[in-house]
């Protein structure tokens, strides 16, 4: 996609939203889809005179993510105060971490073209989350007015920030997907991006090639799915080449990106942290972490993604690429762990997951937590084309309906008239018929084109509604032919 003279860098600060159930500094609901402006107190909005309370199970989150990312978890932190004047700050600033996060130098690694790359990350700290902004419009720039809803205000953040190690947009979209993983394993956020409770900004900038500087960096902020960082990626990278082939001046600022048109749009000149006046909230203790509660911590971290791929690959003898993409989602994970404790052929269960169950998800934009079908119903429709009930390709028409309908395979079978015809007398007379009908393919198979076999098996498959034996059918049309 880039230009060979040019080389991109890109850094990212993943924001993502604390599984816990009250607020980072007061006992405020979490809980998404509220009422707008109904899960809010004198702490939250900002009222004078009210003292913010650190919520112990945000620190516990911050150092299992901390830990699961390969980080230094720091004995000492503090909580700062993050100055700027915005609408969905009620104090006018944020309480967030400067100069002392509790975690610092990670690392991720992910896999891109078969090889594997270590991507760094700085830092990683807690803060509050800002409240919602709701566009009178399609977006920000094209909006007359704005309303807030201060529910999302104090939810406890993570702040996930990179080193500027990602070369190109397909890495950015591989860190975070990685990430995203990382942190639906070990459970510290629900990471549902539709709901905003996993965000990303990216900085990035292009230099000429063998450049020990990097370029003048831009932030595109708020991009809230895959797909949207690595388009708004590459267009800003695009847009940075042209600039610089065309020798016009670029400026550090923050752009947003539009989905619908699908460029990015500029924001503001981009601020230094010394804008934001930083310095250390009064009203908060620092933060004391022993090495035992980080011990204990990391005794009772879960499997986590790359632990659970080579268990699937040793354990079942899944090829390296069925398990990445089945341990890239652990609900998914847990859903063939399941499926294959019911039925031990794990390579099936792995083709109709990677097949047929992710093809059906995509589609209805669905997640598999909320799949009609459960693992025991896929397991109960695979015995099914074992004993030979139903041929694999009836198998297919009976998941369609088991995922739309969360009915059962048997009562699918039985009421649509599903069963395979096994009977060799019915067969053959259906092989029979499609022999006289097709006396050019008969032909064509007898002077050696093997292709033709496959035409008259799927004539016999037609004739039989896909309800015939297709290897009895394979079997006495060859008998027959020769």
């Amino acid at each position: 996609m880039t230009d060979s003279k040019y080389e991109v860098v890109i850094g990212l600060e993943v924001h993502t939203e604390l599984k816990t159930n009250t607020k980072i500094f007061c006992s405020c609901s979490t809980e998404f889809g509220g009422e707008p402006n109904t899960h809010v107190c004198p702490g939250c909005l900002g009222m004078p005179g009210v003292l913010p309370v650190l919520n112990k199970r945000v620190v516990d989150f911050a150092i299992m993510a901390g830990l699961a990312l390969n980080c230094q978890i720091a004995e000492f932190s503090k909580f700062d105060r993050k100055h700027y004047f915005y609408p969905d700050l009620p104090t006018s600033y944020q309480i967030s971490q400067f100069d002392q996060p509790i975690c610092k130098n990670g690392y991720l690694e992910i896999d891109i073209n078969g090889e594997q790359k270590r991507i760094g990350i700085n830092r990683i700290h807690m803060e509050e989350d800002a409240s919602k902004l709701v566009h009178g419009g399609a977006s920000i720039a094209t909006s007359s007015y704005s309303l807030v809803d201060y529910n999302r205000g104090g939810v406890p953040l993570l702040e996930i920030v990179s080193e500027p190690d990602i070369r190109s947009p397909e890495e950015a979209r591989a860190y975070l997907e990685k990430l995203k993983s990382i942190l639906e394993y070990t459970e510290v956020s629900d990471c549902k991006m539709q709901e905003g409770s996993l965000r990303c900004d990216a900085n990035v900038s292009v230099m000429p090639k063998g450049s020990k500087e990097f370029g003048t960096r831009v932030e595109i902020k708020n991009l809230n799915s895959f797909r949207a960082l690595k388009k708004a990626l590459e267009y800003e990278v695009m847009r940075h080449i042209q600039a610089l082939e065309e020798g016009e001046p670029l400026i550090q600022e923050t752009r947003t990106w539009d989905e619908n048109k699908g460029i990015t749009l500029s924001m503001r000149t981009k601020e230094e942290a010394h804008d934001y006046r930083y310095f250390p909230d009064p009203d908060l203790v620092p933060v004391i972490i022993s090495r035992e509660w980080v011990e204990e911590i990391r005794r009772n971290l879960p499997e986590l993604p790359q632990a659970r791929k080579e268990r699937f690959m040793r354990e079942y003898g899944l090829p390296a690429y069925d398990a990445s993409i089945i341990t890239s989602s652990k609900a998914l994970a847990e859903y063939f762990d399941a499926c294959v404790a019911l039925y031990p052929e794990a390579k099936t269960v792995s083709n109709w997951l990677m097949g047929d169950l992710i093809r059906s998800l995509n589609a209805e934009d669905q997640d598999i937590r909320d799949c009609r079908i459960r693992p025991e119903m896929l397991v109960e429709m695979l015995r099914l084309i074992d004993n030979k009930t139903i041929s694999g390709k009836i198998a297919k028409t009976v998941f369609e309906e088991m995922f739309q309908s969360g009915k059962k395979p048997a009562d699918i079978v039985k009421e649509k008239g599903l069963v395979q015809i096994t009977d060799q007398g019915e067969i053959e007379a259906m092989v029979d018929q499609v022999i006289e009908a097709n006396p050019k393919s008969v032909e064509d198979f007898k002077s050696g084109k093997e292709k033709a076999i496959g035409f008259l098996v799927g004539q016999v498959m037609k004739l039989s509604k896909g309800k015939a034996n297709p290897n009895m059918v394979n079997e006495l049309l060859r008998k027959k032919l020769k």
